[in-house]
């Protein structure tokens, strides 16, 4: 009996100390470890920061140029149409007028569907509504892909409108930041860039105009010339000065 009692007490002992064994060297960690690894998991996780957002890409524009008879008659009538211009995905934007010819109109239009802009301005009944309103002559429509669009609002109405080729865009706008400095001096500041749809060598610039007799001689002097040229611009570029005269 005693020898029973012997051996049952030493399996259990010897059970007892397999158990305790198998818990310090297997899956059960002590205090210490896991403190230790959870101190780890939150500096990792500290250390890993979130990628930032993406940018928000500027909207889309379709600028219509266009000559009225009479822009307190046309002005109306253009903006009776729009809801069915909405129906298109385009939203008033701006209005602007020539410096020049205050009858040659620039209307700014956000785009929301180049190919639904394109079929409304291809359209018979766009047609007959302009002649309606008084446009006289062949509007012009250009569909820009917009890089740069600065709205903050600035105490300048006065725009220049700047049109013109490259051989290559990027080359192109590394001259032109390269060249702000001289823009600003001249009475010029950066407010939109772009680039036809589809062809990003027909390039896109408005500026406002802080003094139009520096801007004047800014376009006309040999510094422009020759830096247009070391940008790649193809062809003579087209300038246009307007005053915005209505914004939505």
């Amino acid at each position: 009996m005693k020898q029973s009692r012997f051996l049952a007490t030493t399996a259990v002992a010897v059970s007892m100390t397999l158990f305790l064994w198998s818990c310090g060297s297997g899956g059960d960690k002590t205090a210490n470890e896991t403190a230790a690894d959870t101190t780890s998991s939150t500096t990792d996780t500290a250390a890993v920061k979130p990628p930032e957002p993406p940018a928000a890409k500027p909207g889309n524009v379709l600028v219509i140029q266009e000559k009225v008879a009479n822009f307190a008659k046309w002005k109306p009538a253009y903006e009776s149409n729009d809801s069915m211009r909405r129906s298109y995905g385009l939203s008033n934007y701006a209005i602007g007028r020539g410096l020049t010819d205050s009858n040659m109109v620039l209307v700014f239009l956000k785009m929301d569907d180049v190919n639904k802009a394109k079929e409304l301005t291809g359209s018979q009944g766009m047609k007959d509504r302009m002649h309606k309103a008084g446009v006289i002559g062949k509007p012009s429509f250009k569909y820009i892909d917009v890089v740069m669009d600065d709205n903050s609002k600035i105490e300048q109405s006065a725009r220049l409108m700047v049109t013109h080729k490259v051989k290559d865009f990027d080359a192109w706008k590394k001259e032109f930041d390269d060249h702000k400095q001289a823009r600003m001096d001249a009475g010029l500041i950066d407010r939109g860039l772009g680039y036809s749809d589809g062809d990003n060598h027909m390039v896109n610039i408005v500026f406002a105009v802080t003094d139009k007799k520096k801007a004047d001689d800014f376009i006309k002097s040999k510094d422009l010339k020759d830096r247009m040229a070391k940008a790649g611009v193809e062809g003579p570029p087209t300038f246009f000065f307007y005053n915005i005269v209505q914004m939505y």
